[in-house]
């Protein structure tokens, strides 16, 4: 019988200081020996987008979308106090001089602890997106109904 503590986590959002508790929360709980599952939908499923990858999509409205919303950790932004950029930028500096992990940093790491991170195929449909304009290291496409499975057995659960 596995005795390991789950956590089960929704991340919907793409807005830097949403993404981070998330990440921080589960890089945390992957360090203390839980079993971590993160499922990304709707604007959060941009925070599993390649860096590099911008414009996705299939049709005008997935690529204007994609064009507002530009996927990466590398390019969150604050969802409060942004102020065209500035506060962003403040922000990072700050975590940077506390030597807090950036959100592709601790990324990386949730992959290295083992962090299940799922992408939600709904959402990857409405967006266009497919497997390749993702980050290497996530689980295969699944959906609410695979959630709420992970959800029920998890001592934890999170929507951030």
């Amino acid at each position: 019988m596995d005795d390991a503590k789950r956590m089960a986590s929704i991340c919907w959002s793409s807005d830097l200081d949403r993404v981070w508790p998330t990440l921080i929360l589960a890089t945390t709980g992957a360090a203390s020996g839980m079993e971590v599952d993160i499922l990304f939908t709707f604007w959060g499923l941009r925070v599993l987008q390649k860096n590099d990858t911008w414009i996705t999509g299939n049709n005008w409205m997935q690529k204007a979308e994609a064009l507002v919303d530009r996927g990466g950790t590398d390019h969150l932004k604050l969802g409060k106090i942004n102020f065209a950029g500035a506060g962003t930028k403040m922000i990072k500096a700050l975590a940077s001089e506390h030597k807090v992990a950036s959100p592709t940093e601790l990324l990386e790491m949730a992959i290295d602890l083992g962090v299940r991170l799922h992408p939600c195929q709904m959402t990857m449909e409405l967006y266009g997106l497919t497997k390749d304009d993702f980050i290497e290291g996530i689980q295969p496409p699944s959906g609410a109904a695979n959630f709420i499975n992970l959800a029920i057995d998890a001592d934890i659960s999170l929507f951030i």
